[in-house]
């Protein structure tokens, strides 16, 4: 036992200190602090990238490290995001047979009757752009906000525990079909803690309650089973994915070329279609289905919802994210300076709308000229597909970086790892007062990012910082 201490007496001090710099971020850190904020986070992130490097094949001891460092989180209210005071709500209102979708809170103020309880703190906490629109969140993530509600109606801190119980155990999920994927993959397991240990999300998924991780769960685990052949499966999984975060759907017609090899490969999916498998025609209709099944799951997932109203509310309030909203933005707040040149005003409302279409048009490209017909290509594409939307996007919150971080894990590029820890600079904007951006620091970000990628594209050396 003492020769075990000696021997990694400085992995042991490392691991002890970041578990402290947790602490401190967990309980005595207020968002508008920036500076202490940075310095948490910076030391956080280069104690968890040297401990991967030195423990890299000790993969139990990363994992209790992994798990150590949530539970400091266990009991601390977030504080960096307000998000979880409409979790709260949305969840009370289900447990109470009500739809989230029905009413916005400020609405329910409106009514005179309000029927869940503190619900006066909750509106308080929430921001007022949350109390003045619909919920956005789909009805799988409602899941969880309804599994509160019933669990802990009348403590935000009971609330709080239970939505980061299945945060935990979603990143738990993640680790083990991980490093499944990567033995699939034949790339060293020790990649997964890119994710489970990288303080970006463990401050913003377990931290401050933010439900990428149960979307990327579903995900990943769709695209495991997906490349075992399992389609039925796969499909479920991705429409469940889809039903916590909608962006899996952006991503779906990229599975095309897999998908049409699949059916037609000698595994254990051909087992079960065979001899039906064996034209174009039955290709296309395979893929019919894996796309229907998919769909339906989370269509179906609307149906204990269902009301004259819920469509138009659920797609105004997600259209506001593209055409009212925007935060640490990149090529769109190019976009936006040109705009007020040429215009002399914010051209969001016509710029909002015409950059998905150019998103989409980008991955319909992916999807038809580019051979994404093996797993390695195939989840290449699907991050670089998600960094695409989040560079074209007007709104990229933090926590959004989650998706191309853990597809990152699974290929050779690690700019992503480099956006996870410069997305940080974001939450200068976070001031005592009010929200303004700088964007000289928002600039900063996306040239570190941008400038590794460029580095990566054209010297392989660049993966070895990481190895």
């Amino acid at each position: 036992m003492l020769q075990t201490l000696k021997t990694y007496k400085i992995q042991i001090i490392m691991a002890l200190t970041v578990l402290v710099l947790y602490a401190a971020f967990a309980y005595d850190l207020e968002r508008s602090d920036f500076v202490r904020l940075i310095t948490l986070f910076a030391g956080s992130f280069y104690l968890s990238f040297k401990l991967i490097q030195r423990l890299r094949f000790n993969f139990k001891t990363l994992v209790i490290l992994g798990v150590l460092a949530r539970l400091i989180f266990i009991i601390a209210l977030p504080n960096l995001s307000q998000d979880y005071y409409r979790f709260l709500w949305d969840g009370r209102l289900l447990a109470k047979g009500l739809s989230p979708y029905l009413l916005t809170p400020n609405q329910w103020v409106t009514s005179g009757e309000i029927p869940i309880n503190q619900s006066q703190v909750l509106l308080d906490g929430m921001s007022g752009l949350s109390r003045q629109h619909f919920s956005n969140y789909p009805p799988v993530n409602q899941f969880f906000f309804w599994l509160s509600g019933i669990l802990s109606s009348s403590s935000i801190l009971g609330g709080v525990l239970v939505l980061r119980l299945c945060i935990i155990a979603a990143d738990l999920g993640i680790l083990w079909i991980g490093r499944k994927l990567l033995e699939k993959l034949k790339l060293p397991e020790h990649q997964i803690f890119w994710y489970f240990l990288n303080p970006f999300i463990i401050i913003e998924l377990t931290g401050n309650l933010h439900f990428e991780g149960v979307m990327l769960f579903f995900l990943i685990a769709s695209i495991y089973l997906l490349i075992r052949g399992n389609w039925l499966w796969s499909a479920v999984l991705m429409g469940c994915s889809i039903s916590v975060k909608l962006l899996p759907l952006l991503l779906l017609p990229v599975l095309f070329q897999y998908l049409i090899k699949s059916s037609s490969s000698e595994n254990q999916l051909s087992k079960i279609c065979n001899p039906f498998l064996k034209k174009p025609l039955q290709s296309i209709w395979f893929l019919i289905r894996y796309y229907s099944v998919a769909l339906l799951i989370f269509a179906v997932s609307f149906a204990p919802f269902l009301n004259a109203e819920l469509l138009n509310h659920f797609t105004d309030t997600i259209a506001l994210w593209f055409q009212k909203f925007e935060f640490n933005a990149s090529i769109y707040y190019i976009v936006r300076w040109i705009g007020f040149q040429v215009k002399g005003y914010n051209i969001i409302g016509s710029a909002g709308k015409m950059l998905p279409v150019i998103v989409i048009a980008i991955l319909l490209l992916f999807t038809f000229l580019r051979k994404n017909n093996s797993p390695n290509r195939l989840i290449c594409v699907l991050l670089f597909s998600a960094s695409i939307y989040f560079a074209f996007s007007t709104t990229v919150h933090p926590w959004y970086i989650a998706t191309p971080l853990l597809l990152s894990v699974f290929t050779k590029y690690r700019y992503a790892l480099i956006w996870s820890a410069a997305v940080i600079l974001s939450y200068a904007a976070y001031q005592a007062d009010n929200v303004h951006e700088n964007l000289v620091l928002v600039a900063l970000e996306y040239s570190a990012v941008a400038s590794y990628l460029i580095w990566e594209l054209i010297n392989n050396k660049a993966l070895k910082l990481f190895s």
